[in-house]
């Protein structure tokens, strides 16, 4: 289960989120005030500010991180947190479902600022498992990747209970209603409550809000992180750090959304030589994928005049 690459995608980082999973608003609430002062949450008037309790600004900031929209070191919005949330971003108010996929997508990718995040969806391999049995296989990753870290079992436990109430929802509660809140990312379905919340699962079915153009753009990073332009579905499906684990995908899907996408931009391919399928791609990487997801925001509804401006500027190869 375990291997060399596995380890240098992840830093040891457990419960840093201060037992509270992203809320509605909070991503974007931490942008805009570090876009105006990038000391805000080490500041006096914090709270004040941020109109949340000291605990909560801990966590704004922490997600923040973690979802890359600031850096880590200078609070500064990063490039991708200008893109998504700036106020003429992609989509500032994450009105649009794919969004929570694609901050899911940068949440786990490299490097992963969440320990638990990158093993559950990468590592764990249990089609259905409890809470506990969930914190003990993370124990033992724990023990093998990361032998010198001192992080206590309760921490662990508190990083599984964040990750399962922010995809699988709250289930029953009988605390105060502010405790009972979804987070936004619940609406992904990646995890599934059994109706006695006592047994979990990963949907790996068809992902109907999950937009063809994520998936592409998320397909194009990981192989640009593995040095690689060509690469077999099955390692998109099955690597650590994979669209396909990361995102929960059947090979129809992954071949499915590279097909939607390769309509519009001829750079991607997708061939089948003696039953292997690869993908493979020309150009520049990155401005590859800031284009394809420009045209996936900036497009709406498909309009025929926005999706040929999209080709015209995807078409040369550079």
């Amino acid at each position: 289960m375990l291997n060399s690459d596995s380890v240098s995608k992840v830093l040891p980082i457990f419960a840093r989120h201060e037992t509270f999973h992203p809320r509605f608003g909070w991503l974007k609430k931490g942008y805009d005030k570090a876009t105006e002062d990038n000391s805000v949450f080490v500041n006096d008037n914090a709270t004040i500010r941020l109109g949340v309790g000291k605990n909560m600004v801990r966590a704004i900031r922490f997600w923040c991180h973690t979802f890359k929209v600031l850096d880590r070191t200078s609070n500064k919005p990063t490039t991708f947190g200008k893109a998504l949330l700036s106020d003429n971003g992609w989509d500032p108010y994450l009105e649009d479902p794919s969004s929570l996929w694609l901050l899911h997508w940068t949440l786990i990718k490299p490097p992963c600022l969440a320990t638990t995040w990158f093993f559950v969806f990468n590592l764990f391999s249990n089609k259905e498992f409890t809470a506990e049995e969930l914190i003990q296989n993370l124990m033992e990753y724990k023990k093998q990747v990361f032998p010198s870290d001192r992080t206590v079992e309760s921490s662990l436990r508190k990083d599984v209970n964040c990750l399962l109430r922010m995809y699988a929802g709250q289930g029953k509660s009988s605390g105060p209603i502010e405790d009972t809140l979804d987070s936004p990312f619940v609406t992904l379905g990646l995890i599934q409550r059994s109706p006695d919340s006592r047994y979990y699962s990963f949907n790996t079915m068809l992902k109907a809000n999950l937009a063809s153009e994520i998936i592409v753009s998320a397909c194009l990073e990981f192989a640009k992180a593995n040095n690689v332009r060509t690469v077999s579905i099955s390692r998109f499906l099955y690597d650590v750090g994979s669209p396909g684990f990361v995102f929960k995908l059947t090979e129809n899907a992954l071949c499915s959304a590279i097909e939607d996408v390769a309509r519009f931009a001829p750079q991607l391919q997708l061939s089948d030589n003696a039953g292997l399928v690869q993908f493979s791609y020309e150009g520049d990487t990155g401005a590859l994928v800031q284009t394809i997801l420009d045209c996936y925001y900036g497009r709406g509804t498909g309009d025929a005049l926005q999706l040929d401006q999209c080709k015209a500027k995807i078409l040369p190869l550079s």
